[in-house]
């Protein structure tokens, strides 16, 4: 019984060091398991030429507007999608596209077919996409890495050897720092810039949940810079090529792709490509009717050298330090538009500055029934009784679906907000991938597009202002100081004392993860 019992407990001191042996070993494999060493060729974005139709109408309005660039907003998932679309029909050069996700849905189907399709007539094409959110991809993008002018890299991605995301005990220093940059650009001409990933819900093709985004499609002087800030990316040693994953592949697959996106398109108007090649906005664009705005427009981006610093090391959170000194800057208005906000001690203080000084600060963000991450709405209601009791504004987007119709003519049953915005003083305007959390601000990379345009801007603040009403529940506080939210909306007006169309579990859970230490990491 005694030499039992002296097992027992010698089994019982053994374990922390047997568990920690084992951790030791998987953390190895996993470091070992990341290819950075895989030898790789640095490339760069190819210049503008007049010997491409894309190039030739870049360069005609340099010559025109000298350092302007040509900005065309996109609110509509189908006009996004089609730009995309009609963009790789006409390339003759090249595609550079840089996305945190790429699913594969329908949209990102498309997405890829029509890469393939440009790369057969001999356009060279790199992919770059960050590893963490685009599960199952590693044999499509293995296949579509198998043509010649095709190049896939993933940006830091996590071990394949065991469980993938055991990186993130093992290694979560590095796995931890991801790249959120998202841009697009055709022979060095034309870029489209702003919050969308690659994914049906980010161009409204979800049934079930829309998400209300944003981007700008620009050329011009902008262009150059975000091809410059996509090199910086795509050379950086947290990029690995695809190959390096040794991955087994069949190159005839890609006949598959070929056959998708033939038959796709062989649907004309009743499939997803041919309504997104025919939407309303590249219709006016073809028919003159639209007009893009001249504007000075400048690419802000966070440095690769940011994910393998210190977090909070502001020497390389360009992106934060550059919105931080323009809100500063700020003298009559700002309005954040942001899925995220928790802007934490820092940002509440400059918040706090700019209202002492009498300018206005609006503030439209998710509400808990809208947002796609809960642990955030927790973090931000920390935050909005501060900001209330100093005089910001706030608005949270109504979760349920709007009765007019998106532009495929559908009704998704739920909305949430991904655009990433910011106006200040109703004459610049920021458009990127952004958020006003800790996340994007100091942990993951980020980039986008400041715009100045008085025109431009003021006509975009009075859209939004105009809809605000109708899409967002107004925020304040009541006479006893308690947070209320009102729908004030042609026939309906409502004032409700708790988090509308929520239920209790929601809240509860809202509360709980209020409680939890996990600000820092939001």
């Amino acid at each position: 019984m005694q030499d039992a019992r002296r097992a027992a407990l010698n089994g019982l001191i053994w374990l922390p060091a047997r568990l920690l042996l084992a951790i030791s070993i998987f953390a190895l494999v996993a470091c070992a398991g990341v290819p950075f060493d895989y030898p790789r060729t640095a490339s760069h974005s190819i210049p503008a030429s007049q010997e491409t139709t894309l190039g030739q109408t870049g360069l005609s309005w340099r010559e025109k507007h000298e350092d302007l660039s040509w900005i065309v907003g996109m609110p509509q998932g189908i006009d996004a999608l089609g730009a995309r679309m009609k963009l790789m029909e006409q390339a003759q050069h090249s595609i550079d596209a840089q996305y945190f996700i790429v699913k594969r849905d329908a949209a990102g189907a498309l997405f890829t077919s029509k890469m393939l399709r440009a790369a057969d007539r001999g356009v060279r094409v790199r992919l770059l996409v960050d590893d963490i959110f685009s599960p199952g991809i590693d044999q499509a993008f293995s296949v579509l890495n198998s043509h010649p002018n095709i190049e896939v890299r993933l940006f830091n991605p996590l071990s394949r050897q065991g469980l993938k995301y055991w990186d993130y005990l093992v290694a979560f220093e590095r796995a931890n720092r991801r790249m959120h940059n998202k841009s697009f650009t055709v022979d060095g001409a034309i870029s489209i810039v702003g919050g969308r990933n690659i994914g049906e819900e980010y161009f409204e093709l979800n049934q079930d949940v829309a998400f209300d985004d944003y981007e700008v499609l620009t050329l011009g002087a902008v262009v150059e810079q975000v091809g410059t800030g996509f090199d910086q990316f795509w050379n950086s040693e947290l990029s690995v090529p695809m190959e390096a994953f040794e991955i087994a592949v069949d190159p005839g697959e890609l006949q598959q792709w070929r056959t998708f996106i033939e038959a796709e398109m062989s649907l004309g108007n009743a499939g997803i490509y041919g309504q997104a090649i025919d939407s309303p906005l590249l219709q006016e664009l073809r028919n003159g009717t639209l007009e893009p705005i001249p504007a000075t427009a400048t690419m802000v981006s966070d440095s690769p050298e940011k994910l393998l610093s210190k977090v909070g090391d502001t020497e390389y959170a360009t992106l934060a330090t550059e919105t931080l000194q323009r809100l500063r800057a700020a003298q009559e208005q700002v309005v954040i538009i942001t899925p995220y906000f928790i802007p934490q001690n820092e940002g509440s203080m400059v918040l706090e500055e700019l209202l002492a000084r009498g300018v206005r600060v609006v503030i439209v963000t998710n509400s808990l029934a809208s947002t796609n991450h809960v642990p955030v709405y927790a973090g931000y209601s920390r935050y909005r009784t501060r900001l209330l009791q100093a005089g910001a504004e706030f608005y949270e987007i109504r979760a349920e679906g709007t009765a007019t119709p998106n532009g495929w003519g559908t009704h998704p049953e739920r909305s949430t907000l991904h655009s990433k915005m910011t106006i200040f003083d109703q004459q610049t305007v920021f458009v990127g991938s952004l958020n006003f959390d800790p996340r994007s601000l100091l942990i993951n990379s980020e980039m986008g597009l400041f715009i100045d345009t008085r025109l431009g801007v003021a006509a975009l603040h009075e859209s939004i202002t105009r809809e605000l009403p109708r899409v967002t529940y107004r925020v304040d506080l009541d006479e006893a100081g308690n947070t209320r939210w009102t729908y004030d909306y042609g026939n309906e007006f409502v004032v409700l004392n708790k988090s509308p169309q929520t239920s209790w579990w929601r809240r509860f859970s809202a509360g709980a993860m209020g409680l939890l230490p996990l600000e820092d990491q939001l």
